[in-house]
C-alpha cells in the first residue's frame, strides 16, 4: 500500500485544537477525506473521520488496522501540514 496523494487545508481558528483537515489517496484508487489534524498536549496527531452514534459516542468511519499503517498516514499528513505551515509563516 502506498499513499499517492495528500492534500491538507490549514485551519486557523482561535482557541481551537483543530489545525487542519486532510485527504489522502491510496494507490491512486481509494480516497479518505476529513482526517482532522489536532494539536495535542505535546504534539500534533491525526483523528480519522468519524460519526456520532445513537448513544452520543463517536465511531471512526475508516481507520488504519495496525500501528504501521497509522504511522504511514500520520507521517504523510503531518509532513504535508508542516510544509504548508512553514510556507504560510514565510509570507
Amino acid at each position: 500500500m502506498e499513499i499517492t496523494s495528500v492534500s491538507v487545508h490549514k485551519i486557523e481558528k482561535e482557541n481551537s485544537r483543530m489545525k487542519g483537515i486532510a485527504s489522502v489517496v491510496i494507490d491512486d484508487s481509494f480516497a479518505v477525506h476529513d482526517i482532522r489534524i489536532i494539536q495535542g498536549e505535546d504534539k500534533l496527531f491525526i483523528a480519522m473521520p468519524s460519526r456520532k452514534t445513537a448513544t452520543g459516542d463517536y465511531r471512526d468511519i475508516a481507520h488504519p488496522i495496525n500501528h504501521d499503517v497509522r504511522k504511514l498516514f500520520e507521517d504523510a499528513i503531518l509532513d504535508e501540514y508542516k510544509k504548508i505551515d512553514e510556507n504560510s509563516e514565510n509570507k
